[in-house]
């Protein structure tokens, strides 16, 4: 029998976000690991998986623990929200298929896409990536700042439009205000910039705003930033309506 440890992505909390193979393959689940909170994102399901939960920081024991679960012949699905590759499970999967590969040699990962949080924040807004875009993590937990600060400079230098991911928590504060602050240094302030939060969940809110009007105060882990290039345009319709949008053509 193939043993397979399926690992998957639930969108950013909507129920009608969920893809169909994601849906597909929790029902056919016999065993749920996850971090708790994205547990508590997964529908009920008739057929009532045990549930594995654990804390946010122990990626790699998360992972170990689903590869174990699957290597004993369970119908393991590993769920996250977003994407599964997109700062989330399936990188610590891979991570230990690679320094540990002989206790898993029997075990077949599959990776099915979700909906990431971006693209979410982009639907609510207008089209803020329609051109060139990076993605960067304020998170300064598994990597140095000054490698984040660096990533930033080149791309606020690069003129990408730039997707912020864990732009602050709690006790995390100071990393978003350097990194508006830096970005201010290399393009103006009247970029648009697209604040996005609770994506797809109660309490959602999406606010289009200026980068140098960008208030830190409201971010917090829930929250992702789209801060536009200098060619992003924010456009006011008639009823008040508005929208962001990258054009297609992009002068360099």
């Amino acid at each position: 029998m193939v043993k397979v440890l399926t690992v998957l992505g639930l969108g950013p909390g909507a129920r009608e976000w969920i893809t169909p193979e994601a849906m597909a393959a929790l029902e056919a689940a016999s065993d749920l690991v996850g971090y708790q909170t994205y547990l508590d994102l997964a529908p009920e399901l008739a057929s009532n998986p045990r549930r594995h939960p654990s804390g946010n920081r122990v990626e790699i024991a998360r992972a170990r623990e689903a590869l174990e679960l699957a290597a004993s012949g369970k119908r393991v699905v590993l769920v996250t929200s977003g994407d599964p590759g997109i700062f989330a499970m399936a990188s610590a999967v891979y991570e230990v298929l690679d320094k540990e590969p002989e206790s898993w040699a029997g075990v077949d990962v599959r990776i099915i896409p979700g909906l990431s949080a971006m693209q979410a924040a982009a639907a609510r807004a207008g089209a803020p990536l329609g051109h060139d875009f990076c993605v960067i993590s304020l998170s300064d937990i598994r990597k140095p700042w000054e490698v984040i600060e660096n990533r930033l400079v080149h791309a606020a230098q690069a003129d990408f439009v730039i997707a912020l991911y864990n732009p602050a928590s709690k006790t995390r504060r100071a990393q978003v205000e350097k990194a508006i602050a830096l970005l201010l240094e290399h393009r103006g302030g009247a970029v648009p910039v697209v604040i996005g939060q609770n994506l797809g969940r109660d309490g959602e809110r999406v606010v289009i705003t200026r980068l140098d009007a960008v208030e830190p105060a409201i971010i917090d882990m829930r929250t992702l930033l789209i801060i536009g290039s200098s060619q992003s345009r924010h456009v006011a319709r008639t009823g008040g309506r508005e929208f962001v949008y990258a054009p297609r053509s992009c002068g360099g």
